[in-house]
């Protein structure tokens, strides 16, 4: 595993894939959560580590300002998007290697955030374990989806159980990862501490001891909404350690995740000044 020379403390840390997302034009375009999750904690001031695992012929520029654990792999995982929102076709053409808890470093295990961000069930679940003392946060649409014999990505009812969505602190996940079944999300809001399910631009729904709130999203004009829910995730999970407050977290991640979607790729970071903005907004 190659690592950072001079590691420096770490306060969010972000277990998953980075990704090489084909664009139309054939050229490449790093994503998945730990891209865009990962970018997005920095943004707000978050010390990141990230454990992944990609091919060395990836280029990882954009994630400088990133402590990375990388796992040596022949293949970076590889994703083709298709459309918007509900409409999104996804191909999956290769996967980089699965990681496991014996690839976290153990000063890593002393971080109070983490986050598990899987998007191709790349993560072993048993990595929840390793985190006792720290709020461990989910966004678990990987561990939802399997790709087909020519790479096309389907829904799956997760094999490995829900267990590890139990023993989690925060989940946050889209209606499309569930395929819209309202009785999953009664499921999930039943055993799950604080379950998030985002709406696109209708918002987020927060569940939490027994309540139910809806946050509706300001009307943006849409130009892409590849990132969004990774955006409105780690907005989320910050937001929630900062103010202990679900219902805060919630309405600051969906105004600087309604801001991400009108900018394209790795430019839908929340700027500075979003998310002073939305810090300064009020709770309603």
């Amino acid at each position: 595993m190659t690592q950072p020379t001079t590691p420096e403390p770490i306060d969010y840390l972000l277990i998953g894939h980075v990704t090489a997302d084909l664009q139309a034009d054939q050229t490449i375009s790093l994503g998945g959560t730990a891209s865009f999750s990962g970018l997005t904690a920095a943004r707000l001031g978050h010390n990141v580590g990230l454990v992944t695992s990609c091919a060395t012929d990836l280029e990882l520029d954009p994630l400088a300002g990133i402590q990375k654990w990388i796992i040596p792999s022949e293949k970076s995982t590889m994703f083709r998007n298709e459309g918007l929102g509900r409409a999104r076709v996804q191909h999956l053409y290769s996967s980089a290697t699965r990681i496991t808890a014996d690839h976290i470093p153990a000063p890593l295990q002393d971080c109070q955030l983490v986050h598990l961000g899987p998007i191709a069930a790349e993560i072993d679940p048993n990595i929840v374990e390793l985190f006792p003392n720290a709020l461990v946060c989910l966004t678990p649409q990987g561990w939802f989806r399997q790709a087909d014999d020519e790479g096309l990505v389907r829904h799956v009812d997760w094999p490995e159980g829900l267990a590890p969505l139990a023993k989690a602190d925060a989940v946050v996940l889209s209606i499309e990862d569930l395929r819209g079944d309202e009785k999953k999300v009664e499921e999930l809001a039943g055993i799950c501490p604080l379950l998030v399910v985002t709406e696109n631009r209708e918002g987020a729904r927060v569940f939490c001891q027994g309540e139910v709130r809806v946050f509706s999203a300001p009307p943006v004009r849409l130009v892409e909404d590849t990132g969004a829910g990774d955006i409105f995730a780690a907005c989320f999970f910050h937001r929630l350690q900062e103010t202990q407050d679900p219902w805060e977290a919630a309405r600051f991640a969906v105004q600087l995740s309604s801001c991400s979607v009108t900018r394209r790729r790795l430019e839908s970071i929340p700027t500075q000044n979003e998310i002073e903005q939305a810090k300064n907004q009020i709770l309603a």
